[in-house]
């Protein structure tokens, strides 16, 4: 097998109890365990964003193109759930089994409805819950850059929708509150949910 390098490793051949996948990230330098617990993190605060965003864009009452917006991000941030939560299982890990302690666990804030739900006080809270998701997947990729160059593309990917979250909450932000100009080039994503960048392939209708 001299001639073929990468038909064995460290890990017995039929040896079910570990992952080829994980042990390459420590390989290179990375803490599979460190990642997935992150990720679980990351993810936390995409689940409950989801829920939150549900609350904040039903109280844009009369507002529909905020509403609009407010639902792609808050379908785009569903989708990057989905997208990362079977990496958290490839690297050994596992969902907390009591989703009070997984929302505990959010990286980020709860996106509360404000107490005051005026339209300007419902897209500050989205915006900053946007710059929070920057920050954390920024970090994901900062972690897995040279180690892991399957969760690093997700976290990218996931990052490159999450700084357009931001720009659309500051256009729409600025124009609600300042009246002033501030343009993200937001343009209709396509069907809701339609995320561009971290959306799983569709096998099927239902997906």
């Amino acid at each position: 097998m001299s001639d073929k390098p990468h038909g064995s490793g460290t890990i017995e051949p039929g040896d079910t109890s570990k992952r080829v996948g994980a042990e390459v990230v420590r390989e290179r330098g990375g803490d599979p365990e460190e990642i997935c617990e992150k990720l679980i993190d990351a993810i936390g605060a995409e689940f409950t964003t989801y829920y939150y965003y549900t609350n904040l864009r039903t109280h844009l009452s009369g507002k529909e193109d905020l509403k609009e917006i407010t639902e792609d991000a808050r379908l785009e941030d569903r989708a990057h759930f989905e997208l990362v939560m079977p990496r958290v299982y490839e690297l050994g890990g596992k969902l907390p089994n009591d989703i009070r302690d997984f929302a505990d666990r959010s990286s980020c804030p709860d996106a509360y409805l404000p107490d005051d739900p005026t339209p300007t006080n419902i897209l500050e809270q989205l915006l900053e819950a946007e710059r929070c998701a920057i920050r954390t997947w920024a970090e994901v990729c900062d972690m897995t850059r040279d180690c892991d160059p399957r969760t690093y593309d997700m976290a990218q990917r996931i990052y490159n929708e999450e700084v357009d979250h931001e720009a659309w909450f500051i256009e729409l932000l600025s124009r609600e509150r300042d009246d002033e100009t501030n343009p993200a080039g937001h343009f209709v994503r396509g069907d809701p949910g339609d995320s561009p960048y971290s959306t799983n392939n569709r096998f099927n209708e239902s997906a």
